[in-house]
């Protein structure tokens, strides 16, 4: 049996996480631990610094915002707002004094040992260490600061640090800088094997051949590392692998979800557009316009249409009990997954009230949404076609077809005037049946007793020629269409605020605007021009998000860059950079990074560069207890983490090194075989899951069709992304399906079979040569000492003790190479 290892893993990534929710729940975190884990300086007065968004937001919004938030204000206090938490109360007392927290009310309700004036008035009181934080506070002057993220990047000097020789570009200096100051170094670099692994998986998604590992180990040159990562970077493989974090964070599937979870049709063609984005290293500023507002550009392109096909991504009902409550749902979609997606908001909590965390008026959501409300509904039951596909036929063909369809209805004409004039002949029974359904019928059953012999020989031969043009018609390419936003509305649906989020219950109209934390709310919309389709609202808004000089959007992009290369973000809830998100361990670095995406021209490639180029990505995996006991999350990068390879990875190497990876790119998507009792869990069993050839079903996993009701066995147990909304972080987890599915699953022994098949075609059926090529095609590596004897014995142990024939232990003997943890864990 395997054993997935991934368990230590994940323990050693947890404190991290934890902090954050300790941080919101108001769990004990005294000053002092803080202090004394990250040697804060003291202050003037001897007590440590209290960091507000850190320690004070969090305390306030999980003891006080239910009575003193932006829905409640007993007492006439209000503690999620600065302004207001300094006023004086009903009372005439002041619930925050600064530089005076025996003045201050706050304090004396907390510390009050009358029930009937305690605070808070139910549950748990507050821990000691809690009210010593906000004694502090106040104490320290009650600086109300605002949020780090809700401030413009600022522009920082790398930091100075001791051991010069091992920074090699300012990501160094930043990460250096911060295992100094708590007396740690970085981990050793990783060996050759470890790094071409590493960068092969990260730019690709696929493992290297042993050759390329061995081309890689034996060059000796200054720059062959570098190399690499320029090869890399121009590989296609590059756009396929990339793509797929793109498509799990726009929720990216091929049907609509619900129970008949039927087919959006094109939806692959967004696909490709987003391979062929990042393979171009399309500016991510012209990628945000394309998808935002494709329609609305100056430009419009079929790449532009097809890039509008990110609004018809979601979860659609085609049978809605409430129509308009399923359309705002559809909005309220779209909403949450651009505001968390390009700018890491969690607008979509403001829905039906204000946001209880941020400073986000319920207003705000609403205006916001009024950008997108020119948009109509994916579809109607009756026609779900019309407002979601955009034909993108090249003008040549759709020449053709416009001929075609010119001289067919020409045909039709002349056809129907005969038939008219032979109707005219018969009963009033018959005429009237003529105008209803049965007119074919009546047509074919008594039409050429009506005509005169000419009348019919003409007849017959119009026929004939409409007959020939259909066949001549049918020989043309299909015409082509996109998902997309079609048909949409010029003078866009007037916008009010929702009272509860009920579309039944509207409260006051708004304008667009933008979110009031950014400063300027204002959204000035053009008047569209006379020949103009839309509103142009959406490319004003593409054109505010894309912006450089957006305080978030490159902030948010850039943490993900670096959550896809080291395991996890600077911050590490990607989707949300507010006051609940978790904050960032390296604030500085993320707004240097930020800044230099800007400088690089909002450029990805160039931008990977930096990061593979830098010694803080090229560490070793090893461990140092040392350095555990001060940092156990690995929060500062002193090494790098081990990961687990993501399900498309596990699915793709044992593909490839089986050497049946089928490389070709584009198109709808592919079905792998699925058995019969996984299709029984539809509620219509089988249905929408097509039969692919096995050479297509070889195919890398970023093609397969992605049933929302049918995700593909395999990458379900390796945890593929959750497609009804937005999809950050996909969870790693280890649990019995994975080795089941790896051990006695059809698709992973028919191809450690095929494996096999390979391994005597290239290294012969000698044992030790069988051995030696398996370990290097799966691990990259040269075996280690004695792992081929290990090998050798354990294929006749199961010839000799099982009974195996030969071809079977040599099957066997590579299915335990793909089941060891080796394969599917990266250094």
């Amino acid at each position: 049996m395997p054993c997935f290892a991934h368990c230590r893993i994940r323990l050693r990534f947890l404190p991290n996480a934890v902090y954050g929710i300790l941080l919101w729940f108001g769990l004990s975190l005294t000053t002092v631990s803080v202090a004394e884990t990250n040697k804060i300086p003291a202050n003037q007065n001897g007590k440590t610094p209290v960091d507000f968004t850190q320690e004070i937001q969090p305390l306030l919004a999980k003891h006080c915002y239910s009575c003193h938030g932006p829905d409640v204000q007993e007492g006439g206090l209000r503690l999620d707002q600065s302004e207001l938490a300094f006023k004086k109360l009903e009372s005439e007392a002041t619930a925050v004094v600064p530089n005076h927290p025996d003045q201050s009310e706050l304090i004396a309700r907390i510390t009050s040992i009358d029930e009937g004036l305690q605070m808070p008035p139910e549950g748990e009181r507050l821990k000691p260490e809690k009210i010593e934080i906000l004694k502090n506070w106040i104490q320290q002057g009650a600086e109300w600061k605002k949020h780090w993220a809700f401030q413009p990047p600022q522009q920082k000097t790398p930091p100075e640090t001791n051991q010069r020789q091992w920074v090699k570009n300012p990501i160094d200096a930043f990460i250096l800088a911060g295992l100094e100051e708590k007396g740690l170094i970085p981990a050793a670099p990783a060996d050759r094997v470890a790094l071409i692994r590493r960068v092969y998986f990260d730019l690709t998604g696929l493992p290297p051949t042993p050759e390329e590992v061995d081309q890689f180990v034996k060059d000796s040159s200054s720059d062959a590392y570098e190399k690499l990562v320029d090869r890399l970077l121009t590989s296609p493989r590059y756009g396929e692998r990339w793509a797929r974090h793109w498509l799990d964070l726009v929720r990216y599937a091929d049907t609509n979800s619900f129970e008949r979870d039927g087919d959006k049709p094109n939806a692959w063609r967004f696909r490709d557009y987003v391979i062929q984005s990042f393979n171009e290293d399309k500016p991510y500023s012209q990628f945000i316009k394309e998808q935002l507002a494709g329609d609305e550009l100056d430009q419009v392109t079929n790449d532009t249409i097809i890039a509008t096909g990110y609004y018809r991504l979601g979860l659609w009902d085609d049978e809605p009990a409430d129509k308009l409550l399923s359309y705002y749902n559809e909005l309220d979609d779209i909403v949450s997954t651009t505001s968390q997606v390009f700018l890491g908001l969690t607008l979509n909590c403001a829905r039906c009230h204000e946001h209880k965390i941020d400073p986000v008026p319920h207003e705000d959501y609403y205006r916001f949404m009024a950008f997108f409300h020119g948009l109509n509904s994916y579809g109607t039951r009756g026609d779900q076609r019309s407002y979601n596909q955009t034909d993108i036929t090249p003008p040549e063909l759709a020449a053709k077809y416009a001929k075609y369809d010119q001289q067919k209805n020409e045909l039709k004409k002349k056809l129907h005037v005969i038939e008219e004039a032979a109707i005219k002949k018969m009963p009033g029974v018959d005429q009237r049946r003529s105008e209803t359904r049965e007119r074919g019928k009546l047509l074919k059953e008594k039409l050429a007793e009506y005509l005169e012999p000419e009348q019919n020989q003409t007849y017959q031969g119009l026929k004939g020629k409409l007959k020939q043009l259909e066949a001549e018609r049918k020989k043309l390419p299909s015409r082509k269409a996109a998902l997309s936003v079609r048909r949409s509305q010029k003078e866009p649906r007037e916008t009010f605020v929702l009272l509860r989020g009920n579309p039944h219950v509207r409260g006051d109209k708004v304008e667009p605007g933008f979110p009031e934390l950014f400063g300027e709310t204002e959204a000035k919309i053009p008047t569209p021009g006379k020949d103009q389709q839309t509103s142009g609202r959406r490319r004003v808004l593409a054109e505010w998000i894309a912006d450089g000089g957006n305080m978030l959007t490159s902030r948010v992009i850039v943490n993900r860059i670096w959550q896809h290369h080291f395991g996890r973000g600077i911050v590490q809830s990607p989707n949300n950079f507010g006051q609940l998100g978790v904050p960032p361990t390296h604030p500085e670095l993320l707004d240097w990074l930020a800044l230099e995406f800007v400088k690089v021209g909002q450029r990805f490639k160039p931008f990977h560069k930096l990061i593979l180029m830098s010694n803080t990505y090229q560490m070793s995996s090893q461990y140092s207890e040392e350095a555990a006991a001060v940092d156990p999350a690995n929060d500062l990068f002193w090494r790098f983490n081990m990961r687990r390879l993501s399900a498309e990875e596990v699915r793709d190497s044992i593909l490839a090194v089986n050497g049946r990876l089928n490389l070709k790119m584009y198109g709808p998507g592919i079905y792998p075989l699925i058995s019969q009792e996984v299709l029984q869990g539809q509620s219509r069993p089988g249905e929408g899951w097509g039969d692919s050839s096995e050479e297509e079903r070889a195919r890398r996993s970023i093609y397969i069709y992605v049933k929302r009701s049918l995700v593909t066995p395999l990458l379900f147990n390796f945890d593929f992304a959750d497609t009804d909304s937005s999809c950050a972080v996909r969870f790693v987890t280890t649990q019995p399906a994975q080795a089941l599915g790896m051990v006695n699953g059809h698709f992973v022994n028919r191809q450690a079979e095929l494996f096999a098949d390979r391994l005597i075609e290239e290294a012969g059926a000698e044992y030790p040569s069988f051995v030696t090529r398996a370990i290097r095609l799966a691990y990259g590596r040269e075996p280690h000492a004695g792992e081929v004897n290990d090998g050798v014995q354990l294929i006749k142990r199961l010839m000799e003790k099982h009974f195996l024939k030969e071809k079977q232990a040599l099957d066997y003997f590579c299915l335990t190479v793909l089941n060891r943890n080796e394969f599917v864990y990266l250094d």
